[in-house]
């Protein structure tokens, strides 16, 4: 593989992650789910077309849902801000999105309600392997790109320098970039470090131009915090508890499927079509996300996301933290942490990762240049 040639497809492989389109459903229109029964629950879960909602799919086309005694239709939305809105709105019922995308506009009064965490470990700081950048205690008074502010990377980010004794306002300068060319500000020289999410940070090391230097997966406080939880709006959720509980029960099955058959999920994905991807590409991404539900732990998250968020000025001074927590989270009956270690999936021989997928991946990177850009932290989406 010529070094050029990765290069230059690197940025282009970017855009497969939290990948676009082809999803069964187009904009705004709805993908029924295999044979329901005839008195069956009819709810409508959203969906952008992304590799870390695969527990969604998973539900859908292993049954569990209709397990639960609901006929799902699948919403798809375009770009986040429109998905975020609608479900305020209650243009669809629920879904799994990240927590602090959602803890704002719940303290400016969205009626949303969160309902347990699904998996850890979005979220990185990135910085060229052959800068001086090494640790976050050296990008005080350096440039940080991120895919938008207010984003779940920038929040990360923020929290991460914060721990460091860095005020990420008055310290760094940030600048905001589409996913896709994340990599390739780095390599200009626009910025000194990049903060991204799954799988754009796996696709980023693969290339081996970048190195880690915060990792929500393994840096402590954030490797235990929950950064996607099952979301729902909340009128849906008062008049319908049992069905906001059936739907969150199927994701949470569906989610430790996930984590059982990694790679299984993401050929389902992909064969599937709810994926543009490859079936290497989303094993991988997928493979480094963190499928272990739990309900306490998604009441936590709720929480240190929020008292960290305060702490950097992302949420107002004068929010009660233990309040907006008990307005954000949710328990729903039959849905506990005590159901969930009784819930059993199965492991499929060859659900696994297989030895040689990095290098699989590495060729996918030779060979394959999307033009588009779908991340679950985009300030906007670029279109086909």
């Amino acid at each position: 593989m010529k070094m050029n040639k990765l290069r230059m497809v690197a940025v282009g492989a970017c855009s497969l992650v939290f990948l676009i389109g082809s999803i069964r459903a187009s904009d705004d229109s709805t993908a029924a789910a295999s044979t329901p029964a005839p008195d069956a629950m009819k709810i409508k879960v959203g969906v952008i077309g992304l590799t870390c909602e695969a527990p969604i799919y998973v539900a859908v086309e292993k049954g569990f849902f209709k397990d639960e005694g609901l006929d799902v239709s699948l919403i798809k939305y375009s770009n986040w801000a429109t998905y975020k809105d609608a479900l305020g709105l209650g243009q669809f019922d629920i879904t799994h999105h990240l927590i602090m995308m959602f803890l704002k506009p719940i303290e400016q009064g969205m009626d949303v309600k969160i309902l347990a965490g699904v998996h850890r470990g979005c979220l990185r700081v990135q910085a060229s392997t052959t800068g001086g950048v090494q640790t976050l205690e050296d990008l005080r008074g350096k440039r940080i790109g991120v895919p938008g502010m207010g984003t779940p990377p920038f929040i990360f980010a923020n929290r991460a320098l914060a721990l460091k004794g860095i005020d990420p306002a008055k310290e760094i300068t940030w600048k905001v970039f589409p996913a896709g060319e994340l990599k390739l500000a780095l390599e200009r020289g626009d910025v000194d470090a990049v903060a991204d999410s799954e799988p754009i940070g796996t696709i980023l090391l693969s290339s081996g131009k970048v190195k880690n230097i915060a990792d929500q997966a393994v840096d402590e406080p954030f490797a235990s915090e929950y950064c996607c939880a099952v979301v729902a709006n909340g009128k849906f959720v008062a008049n319908n508890p049992k069905a906001a509980a059936a739907a969150t029960r199927a994701i949470l099955k569906a989610a430790k499927w996930v984590e059982a058959n990694p790679r299984a999920a993401a050929i389902l994905a992909v064969e599937k079509k709810y994926l543009a991807s490859t079936p290497e590409l989303n094993a991988v991404a997928l493979s480094h996300l963190k499928y272990e539900p739990s309900i306490a732990g998604g009441e936590a998250a709720v929480r240190s996301a929020a008292v960290a968020m305060q702490k950097v000025h992302m949420l107002n001074a004068s929010t009660d933290i233990d309040d907006l927590t008990r307005r954000a989270f949710l328990h729903l009956d039959g849905v506990s942490d005590e159901w969930l270690k009784s819930v059993q999936v199965e492991k499929l021989a060859d659900g696994q990762l297989l030895p040689d997928e990095n290098a699989r991946l590495l060729v996918e990177l030779a060979t394959h240049a999307p033009t588009t850009v779908r991340s679950c932290c985009d300030a906007s989406v670029a279109s086909n």
